[in-house]
């Protein structure tokens, strides 16, 4: 019977959800690097916090995990270190996005500078991505498969 962090890191040698936590992982970390590190033409953690939690009114540890999640959350994702966690960290991150900023865009992307903001669509296909990582978990070459299957556990 699977139990505690078994369950979290249980995952089967697939090659599925190594594809799905690369592809999710590469796509997030350029944006928790902007948020985090400033890279990217991003803002870094002092002017991410500033602005979520000044001009969006995002409470500070929201921000914070948002800020969190998007990063370390890449990181975990392209490791395959509790890929559950990272994945759920993200999916919240959408749909927190897609509620407060992007539903009152429409479901397209600003593909021609037409629009005065972003539609969800991006943020649509990562809550997929990351759903279907929360329920196969890491897959093939994942540190959740090794942790799975050390002895010690």
């Amino acid at each position: 019977m699977l139990t505690g962090i078994n369950r979290i890191v249980q995952t089967r040698d697939d090659i599925l959800p190594l594809i799905l936590r690369l592809t999710l992982g590469l796509v997030m970390f350029p944006h928790g690097a902007q948020k985090l590190l400033g890279w990217f033409g991003g803002y870094g953690f002092a002017g991410t916090m500033e602005f979520f939690t000044s001009t969006m009114g995002i409470p500070v540890v929201f921000a914070f995990l948002a800020i969190v999640a998007e990063f370390f959350g890449s990181l975990a994702l392209l490791s395959g270190l509790l890929t559950r966690i990272a994945a759920f960290g993200i999916t919240c991150v959408m749909a927190v996005a897609v509620l407060t900023t992007h539903l009152q865009h429409g479901f397209f992307m600003n593909w021609f500078g037409t629009q005065k903001g972003e539609g969800f669509e991006f943020h649509l296909l990562a809550i997929g991505l990351a759903l279907a990582l929360i329920i196969r978990g890491g897959g093939k070459w994942s540190l959740d498969y090794a942790l799975a299957r050390s002895p010690s556990r």
